[in-house]
């Protein structure tokens, strides 16, 4: 397939997903892809470190992973009491 026709299937299947959250999360994923390799905190990193934050992107979509801001200032109050 030419880039041309992957733009137009990828234009295609755009169009026909009514869903606002999986045309965010689409919209997220390309922007993170696209910027990705115009970072030098991203290059820095080894490739094992950029699988993890990829992976940890991965599962921040999952509200089973959500904790409470409560939750969260509990667990990391010693750094933020100083």
């Amino acid at each position: 397939m030419t880039i041309s026709e992957i733009r137009n299937h990828f234009h295609t299947l755009i169009d026909t997903i009514n869903d606002e959250k999986t045309l965010l999360q689409f919209y997220e994923a390309l922007s993170f892809l696209q910027n990705k390799g115009k970072s030098k905190l991203w290059e820095s990193l080894t490739e094992e470190q950029q699988q993890q934050v990829l992976a940890s992107y991965e599962e921040s979509k999952n509200p089973e992973n959500e904790i409470s801001h409560s939750e969260m200032k509990k667990e990391h109050e010693k750094w933020l009491s100083k």
